[in-house]
């Protein structure tokens, strides 16, 4: 990414907000795109989040709306991807189309400010964090999670505080840079 994407990739999760609380989060950091990555991009719940309904009230406010569900998505039609009626992200994460979703997904980062954006308003219990977000490790950004308050919380911190929650050895997954930082209550 380039310094017009400022080497970062916020996520952030539309939870039950109202669309101009959502606009106002996108607006606070110069969002300029919004990546869905939702599988099925409608919301029974939260209609000012369905597709179309949000693709308009986004264009109204100066941000692009781009859907990346095919191919970032967390319940892909492929059915390769599935293990006893459940999505396996392994097989989510090996397939050429999320592959290709990843590289389309950083090409816009060197262009805009990019969101990729999802329901889920805590970024840990999402598909956008776990999936998307691991699957871009090593490359040279930095991951922001923009929380339903307005802060934020970097990958890291994000990443240490799952490891708390499960009681991991960080070692085993992955997470050996995070070892000396970590609280040990």
């Amino acid at each position: 990414m380039t310094e017009s994407g400022h080497n970062i990739l916020y996520t952030v999760g539309h939870s039950n907000h109202t669309i101009e609380h959502f606009v106002d989060l996108l607006k606070r950091y110069e969002i300029e795109v919004v990546a869905d990555v939702r599988s099925a991009p409608y919301s029974r719940y939260c209609p000012q989040f369905n597709r179309d309904v949000l693709a308009v009230r986004l264009e109204a406010a100066g941000v692009r709306y781009i859907f990346f569900g095919r191919e970032l998505g967390a319940r892909p039609d492929d059915s390769s991807c599935y293990e006893n009626g459940r999505a396996n992200f392994q097989f989510v994460a090996e397939r050429e189309e999320f592959r290709e979703g990843l590289q389309k997904l950083l090409a816009e980062g060197l262009k805009y400010r990019v969101a990729i954006m999802c329901a889920e308003k805590d970024p840990l219990e999402c598909h956008r964090t776990i999936l998307v977000c691991r699957s871009l490790k090593g490359e040279s950004i930095q991951i922001k999670h923009i929380l339903g308050d307005g802060s934020i919380e970097d990958h890291c911190d994000a990443e240490r505080r799952l490891i708390k929650a499960l009681k991991i050895e960080p070692m085993l997954f992955g997470f050996d840079k995070l070892t000396t930082s970590l609280d040990t209550d």
